[in-house]
């Protein structure tokens, strides 16, 4: 979606960003106050020294006074300590400040994506997600702690520097100033041009992300084919522009910084030219000449830091507007405002009139009624695409339907909190997903209510324990990402496990048995009628040998229920089952046929 665009480049100050950002420092605001009267103090601490070299210069080494110099000495030096340590106190606290604020926002993010439905993920790509909780966000945690805060230390520095300057010799100040006309030219430029430079280098780097993505998840498919080459010529043309794009936004800080020298020694000459000529006239003092060439090269330091605050200001601004239209998105199905109690449940299951469509008006269920009874097994069956896997997408409300009704127990789910829903419905997908860790944290998913005991038992039922107790470390063997380091039907024996242990009372199989082999599906399939006693089951599967003994069996075409009944009576009905039915055992069918034939020769 566009609205998710890397591209995203934003402005360098946008208000009501600001303003939305800084309510994450809100529950912090007294450290943050005391950050900026740190600060403020520590701003002040700097432009004093240049003005007691003028007390040394003119009332202690001109004159001759040792014991007063020493003693200007000692108020340095303790000065200097005091400045370090405050330094190091004001930087602890705005880091501190800033780390809490980016775990508040970390957190708010990845619960939120939580909460999201499945529509919102079909349409948004999980790296462009990760980069929101992850670099994003980062991002915003170089503002808080190097930007909102400290800016107020380069402001008040050049606000003390003024007031010492003007205390001292206002025509000498304006003299000095007079180079500001051509900063201000200089830096309104490098904005510009640095800007430019960034959104070039945002938009090579979005796309050199999603190449690296995509060709390292691919990455099998390109060494099959032999395309490695032409995978690495087109991330060298890729690579190569983002360097380019780097390069030119380097090239505008190289030319902005030696700018910034220039105009600062042109100051500097400025002071010398007009300030030596009144100390020789006699009308300044040398102590207020060398104390302003210290504040001019001091003056120009903060400018020089603001510049890279802009920057830090721009990439913050960008990654905040991505995250909040992350924020804002409304793809959320909401809990009813009074939800009905639902502790325990019979199974009972019905569908009334439903009517759904992932996109608007493009319906893919069209008026679909059926009744499942507590304990009863249904299984539904069609042609890819038919509408199988949206019945019981619904049914856990991972998307709401636009018409019609579901429930469950005689409850409409929409006024059931998802959670309550739920805890009822256990689902194995034909795509078994594992976390990194190790087997019983993915049979129990962290849940400390199921014992070891029970986790013994359930894979006991559906045969895992055999495979389990021949691994090193049992249950407690490690499991790397995405489960790489087991069979396929390992990890859909570890799945029919980790939907048993929660002991539910509707049990979805969503072609749970087509990626094992004839051995491990017997072996399913006995354990299966074992532990679907007490339970409503709803199977999907493309291996009508998996559902022959089906309670009842429903035919899914284009969005619509076509047929439902048993087995033996669909195929008496000689319809769109009976149809299935030929075509999937056809060489079957033609063998016994012959056999049949040669038997009756």
């Amino acid at each position: 979606m566009a609205m998710y665009s890397d591209e995203i480049v934003g402005k360098a100050y946008d208000a009501s960003l600001m303003r939305r950002l800084l309510r994450y420092l809100k529950p912090y605001r007294k450290y943050v106050v005391a950050a900026i009267m740190l600060n403020i103090v520590f701003a002040g601490m700097g432009p004093l020294r240049p003005y007691l070299t003028k007390v040394a210069i003119d009332d202690y080494i001109l004159v001759g006074d040792h014991t007063g110099l020493m003693m200007l000495i000692g108020i340095l030096f303790g000065l200097l300590i005091a400045q370090g340590f405050l330094q190091y106190v004001m930087n602890f606290l705005t880091e501190w400040i800033g780390q809490k604020a980016i775990f508040d926002l970390r957190m708010q993010v990845f619960g939120y994506l939580q909460r999201l439905s499945l529509r919102f993920f079909d349409k948004n790509p999980i790296g462009r997600l990760v980069t929101r909780t992850t670099n994003d966000v980062e991002s915003l945690n170089d503002m808080f702690s190097s930007g909102v805060v400290t800016i107020f230390s380069d402001i008040f520095v050049i606000f003390w520097i003024l007031v010492f300057m003007f205390f001292m010799s206002w025509e000498l100040s304006l003299v000095t100033l007079i180079v500001l006309p051509f900063l201000f030219y200089a830096t309104w430029v490098f904005r510009r041009k640095a800007r430019e430079a960034y959104r070039e280098v945002r938009r090579h780097l979005a796309r050199l992300n999603a190449f690296l993505q995509e060709h390292i998840s691919g990455t099998i498919v390109l060494q099959i084919f032999n395309r490695e080459k032409k995978a690495r010529d087109q991330f060298e043309k890729i690579n190569s522009d983002y360097r380019d794009a780097y390069m030119r936004s380097i090239f505008y800080h190289a030319i902005f910084y030696p700018v910034v020298e220039l105009i600062s020694a042109v100051a500097i000459g400025l002071i010398i030219w007009y300030g030596g000529g009144n100390v020789v006239q006699g009308t300044l003092t040398i102590g207020i000449l060398v104390s302003f060439i210290q504040y001019t090269e001091m003056f120009f330091r903060p400018i020089r830091d603001l510049a890279e605050k802009y920057n830090i200001m721009q990439t913050a601004m960008a990654s905040s507007e991505r995250i909040f239209k992350l924020l804002d998105d409304k793809s959320v199905i909401p809990d009813p405002e009074h939800p009905v109690e639902l502790d325990t449940i019979r199974g009972e299951v019905k569908y009334k009139n439903v009517w759904f469509a992932y996109n608007e008006n493009e319906y893919v269920l069209r008026d679909v009624s059926f009744h499942v009874q507590p304990g009863e097994s249904v299984a539904l069956v069609g042609a890819t695409g038919a509408g199988k896997t949206s019945i019981i997408n619904l049914m856990t409300r991972f998307y709401d339907i636009q018409q019609g009704q579901i429930l469950v127990d005689g409850v409409d789910i929409r006024t059931i909190r998802k959670a309550d829903l739920r805890k009822h419905i256990a689902i194995v997908l034909q795509d078994v997903f594992l976390f990194s860790g190790d087997i019983k944290n993915n049979l129990t998913l962290g849940d400390e209510s199921i014992s070891l005991d029970r986790v013994r038992e359930v894979c006991a039922a559906v045969g895992a324990d055999k495979f389990i107790e021949r691994l090193p470390r049992g249950y407690d063997e490690p499991v790397k990402e995405r489960g790489a380091t087991l069979s396929v039907g390992q990890k859909q024996l570890l799945s029919f496990a980790r939907a048993l242990a929660v002991d539910p009372k509707i049990l979805i199989l969503d072609e749970a048995t087509s990626s094992v082999d004839t051995e491990t599906e017997l072996l399913i399939q006995q354990a299966i009628q074992r532990m679907l006693k007490g339970r409503t089951s709803i199977v999907i599967a493309h291996r009508l040998s998996t559902i022959q003994r089906a309670d009842k069996i429903i035919v899914m075409h284009k969005g619509k229920i076509r047929e439902i009944g048993k087995h033996h009576e669909l195929l008496a009905q000689q319809g769109i089952y009976y149809r299935l039915y030929q075509l999937q055992y056809k060489d079957q069918i033609e063998a016994q046929a012959i056999e049949n034939s040669g038997s009756g020769g």
